[in-house]
């Protein structure tokens, strides 16, 4: 989905856009044997976009906007804990168009005058995915309205919204995550035995990556269906451990034996 600057309700959309990874093949070969929990998808909602600034007076030929291109979490939570680094293609004409970012915030500011597609490269941490996902925006330096004098103060916004899902993860990402803001997760088997989470303190670096107080964060679109999916998830988390925890206090009372691991929860690759 994208728009300009005025905020988009994306709770009005049917579905919101979604980019699968296609699940990991059979890794029984490797050398160190990875356990995948079946049943089970993690979500990221993302927003990836651009924003640009006339330059006025101090415009010229060459250089007539400041620009930002970035990837943040839709809800301006850090990302980082699933993102590694993130690589921006710029058009061959800037001097080294590889610009490769290793930690959140994932951004690169430019000067230019030209519009051109910007290719976005998001690599994962090595228990999230070992293949990057490409993603491809249209740098907009000029409103679709175009008149009286440029304003150097509104800038032009143009985002994109998706949420890219993980089925099938590693147990020890989704224990890295499943108490991150950042990270949804949709929906656990009946029966599940939760692995232990990773307390948050630990999953965030003395660095925070978030965009929440960002110098731009003024300009950044809402995407309602984010915030909206992170409450359920949260909440569905709750409840699920929660019904176990209650089953497991039921059989104790009841002297039966703790339910063992269901099949369907755990896979050792």
């Amino acid at each position: 989905m994208e728009g300009e600057i005025e905020p988009v309700d994306c709770a009005s959309a049917s579905k919101p856009p979604r980019i699968e990874i296609p699940k990991v093949p059979d890794d029984s070969e490797k050398p160190i044997a990875i356990k995948r929990l079946k049943d089970v998808e993690i979500c990221v909602p993302i927003v990836y976009g651009t924003m640009a600034f006339h330059l006025g007076r101090k415009a010229s030929e060459s250089q007539s906007h400041r620009w930002t291109v970035y990837v943040r979490g839709a809800t301006n939570e850090d990302i980082g804990v699933v993102i590694k680094r993130v690589v921006f293609q710029l058009h061959p004409s800037f001097n080294n168009p590889t610009r490769v970012v290793e930690s959140p915030p994932f951004e690169l500011q430019e000067c230019g005058w030209g519009e051109f597609e910007i290719a976005i490269s998001l690599f994962f941490h090595s228990d999230v995915c070992d293949k990057p996902l490409d993603l491809y925006h249209h740098l907009k330096l000029y409103p679709e309205a175009e008149s009286g004098p440029k304003s150097t103060k509104k800038p032009v916004v143009m985002e994109s919204y998706n949420e890219i899902v993980f089925p099938e993860p590693a147990e020890g990402f989704f224990a890295r995550v499943l108490n991150h803001p950042a990270v949804v997760v949709p929906r656990l088997p009946a029966g599940f035995v939760l692995p232990t989470p990773v307390p948050i303190d630990s999953v965030h670096e003395k660095g925070r990556g978030d965009t929440k107080n960002h110098p731009l964060s003024n300009w950044f679109m809402n995407f309602s269906e984010a915030d909206e999916l992170l409450k359920i998830a949260s909440a569905r988390q709750q409840v699920q451990a929660h019904i176990i925890k209650l089953r497991r206090e039921l059989n104790m009372m009841n002297g039966l034996p703790p339910p063992p691991n269901p099949a369907s929860g755990h896979d050792y690759a």
